[in-house]
């Protein structure tokens, strides 16, 4: 099949040009997909707004959204966006894709009794185990007060429409119309994945589970967050400042594990110390030690100095024509519409690696480049038949190779690898490939077609930019007191919301990247993507909120569950002002959710122990394990 062209006045990176997008459903479902897909190129219509203010009733009945797009000689391709799959269609869909990811037959044992999905955000949160993630630093489950898992299903949304696209573009089965289902449950499970797979470890986690954790506060107020990768930075900004030696020592491996962890247990004798101390005198020990410390913002500050920019940014590669490029050997199929291509992917920690993760379930052949030995991170703790169970929750399924790209001979290895591929993607610390001699036009030069893919932490937009990571944006861009409601002080979460959300938005960018190419005879695409983006993304009705100068803080106690005799129960947006009327602390949980129903008033257990999603009934038959043992969250989508 011959791709659709671009004429040469649309010779620009937008792979929707000339597409015309129809969408309705439930704002929280629908924003990012309308955003993005305007982003993008096509004529977007019945798109809605952002909401309006936090919490505010307007998808009350929605279950669903809606899109479909067509034109510029595409057939026409379909989304629905779900709160979450009616009970027993996740296991039918597990069956109907053949389940790729080799799951272990008798993994799952059905619930005795059953419950109603999840049918808003916070019941997805309370279903899926964000919450307890999210909560753990504070001992108790807690709800996000941004839609985190609606945010993440539009993003898995554009994702399957893209590779509806693609997969006509280049032929095959699906040449004409398609449709794809994603809900904002998958998207949840996908986003505890890593911490769900270590329930499944034949050992313990590797730090304690228990509540604790940054922000520090300084002694005139200043809350902010410290981050290393490097032990004898952390031990020397703590000796700045008068640190109990004790302390410094205790704190470092709860410190350096709470990414696996969603927790980080400190000695109290360090927020003590923290608090000695002025904030100019905290700057001065991070400057001397090699340690970054960064105050947390807030969403006034941030939106005053929000650029506006789109979420990754797609850019030619090479004016010039790429050589003549042989047909793939293997064509997309409706479920692996990017069967057939091959993507290399140089990534660490979680954000490349997760993207990477999302085009192998679409069908992609995934290479990753790791260090001589391996990647390190195989073998970190909690293991599944000797391998890190986290590191299979994003790499599982992808072949290895390993190169040295530090010495010439790697960089030449690297460089024949990429001769061969679709994709490159790398999450290199900035300024890296450039001084490898494997930016972007370095390696156009040795493959003209090449997609070309890098996901950053900041995409070079902020000056004042710390380091990279995921609880440092989180603090630059105010998410910890959009995740906050008004009544607590700002905290950013220790659960990983915005790698996850950056490699979702990473692979949304490939994506867009090899349509373009396709649009564009075949010519090589650079795309970026950020944390940076993840974050504004997510807090994007906040921001909007706060332009306009109203609270952009959820209202105190948003998204706070109840407590009953045995567990906790999470009221739906529409009813938790009712229910929180009502005290549930001498019921248990199953009494306590008739009581609620008996008024009209909806709410869903939350699940406090990932272990038991494997039998909870909310995702029956949808779960499994590898043939390591480790569990498997169902893939994001369902083509037909």
């Amino acid at each position: 099949m011959t791709s659709p062209p671009l004429t040469t006045a649309q010779t620009t990176a937008r792979p929707l040009e000339a597409l015309r997008c129809d969408i309705g459903g439930p704002p929280e479902l629908t924003r990012v997909v309308a955003e993005h897909l305007r982003l993008l190129g096509a004529e977007t219509h019945g798109t809605p707004g952002d909401g309006g203010t936090v919490g505010a009733p307007d998808a009350r009945g929605a279950t669903s959204a809606h899109v479909a797009l067509a034109g510029a000689g595409f057939g026409l391709v379909t989304a629905e966006v779900l709160w979450a799959e009616p009970e027993g269609a996740a296991s039918r869909d597990a069956v109907a894709s053949g389940q790729r990811d080799a799951v272990a037959p008798g993994s799952h044992t059905p619930a005795p009794h059953r419950l109603l999905p999840a049918q808003d955000e916070p019941t997805v949160q309370a279903a899926t185990g964000i919450m307890a993630v999210h909560g753990r630093r504070d001992g108790a489950p807690r709800g996000l007060g941004a839609d985190y898992a609606a945010t993440a299903a539009g993003v898995l949304a554009v994702q399957g429409l893209l590779a509806q696209l693609l997969a006509q573009a280049r032929g095959g089965e699906a040449r004409t119309a398609g449709r794809v289902r994603t809900s904002a449950a998958r998207a949840g499970l996908l986003a505890v994945s890593q911490y769900f797979a270590a329930t499944g470890a034949d050992e313990g986690e590797a730090a304690e589970l228990a509540p604790g954790g940054p922000p520090f506060t300084s002694a005139d107020g200043t809350l902010f967050e410290l981050e290393t990768l490097d032990p004898g930075a952390w031990a020397a900004f703590w000796r700045a400042l008068d640190a109990p030696p004790e302390a410094i020592r205790g704190g470092w491996r709860p410190f350096q594990f709470r990414y696996a962890t969603a927790c980080a247990p400190f000695p109290e004798a360090l927020h003590t110390t923290a608090r000695g101390h002025r904030w100019t005198r905290v700057q001065e020990a991070a400057a001397a030690s090699g340690a970054e410390v960064c105050a947390l913002r807030t969403l006034a500050g941030r939106a005053a100095e929000y650029d506006g920019a789109a979420p990754w940014s797609l850019a030619r590669l090479s004016p010039a024509a790429p050589p003549p490029r042989e047909r793939d050997s293997q064509l997309p199929t409706a479920d692996a519409p990017l069967a057939g291509l091959t993507v290399l992917e140089a990534g660490r920690r979680i954000q490349a690696p997760l993207a990477a993760h999302l085009l192998r379930l679409l069908g992609a052949d995934v290479v990753r480049v790791e260090p001589p030995g391996g990647d390190p991170l195989r073998g970190m703790p909690p293991a599944c038949d000797g391998v890190s169970a986290r590191w299979l929750a994003l790499n599982r399924g992808k072949r290895a190779v390993e190169a040295d790209i530090k010495s010439p001979s790697g960089r030449r290895r690297l460089r024949e690898l990429v001769a061969g591929a679709d994709v490159f993607l790398h999450n290199w610390a900035p300024g890296k490939a450039a001084q490898l001699g494997l930016d972007a036009a370095d390696l156009a030069a040795v493959n003209p077609g090449l997609v070309y893919a890098y996901t950053s932490g900041w995409a070079d937009r902020l000056d004042d930019a710390p380091m990279g990571t995921d609880f440092m944006v989180q603090a630059r861009t105010a998410v910890g007191e959009a995740v906050r409601p008004a009544d607590e002080p700002p905290a950013p979460s220790l659960m990983t919301l915005l790698d996850v959300l950056g490699g979702l938005l990473g692979a949304e960018a490939v994506l867009a990247g090899l349509l373009l190419r396709e649009r564009n005879g075949g010519l090589g695409v650079r795309v970026d993507s950020s944390l940076l983006a993840a974050a504004d993304t997510l807090t994007a009705p906040a921001l909007r909120r706060a332009a306009r100068g109203t609270d952009p803080r959820p209202p105190a106690g948003f998204r706070r569950p109840l407590r009953t005799a045995d567990g906790w129960l999470a009221p739906t947006d529409t009813c938790a002002a009712a229910a929180a009327a009502y005290d549930l602390t001498a019921l248990p949980t199953p009494r306590a959710l008739t009581l609620l129903n008996s008024h009209g008033l909806t709410a869903t257990p939350v699940t406090t122990d990932l272990a038991s999603l494997h039998t909870d009934p909310r995702f029956a038959g949808s779960i499994g394990r590898d043939t390591h043992g480790a569990p498997v969250v169902p893939d994001p989508w369902t083509f037909t």
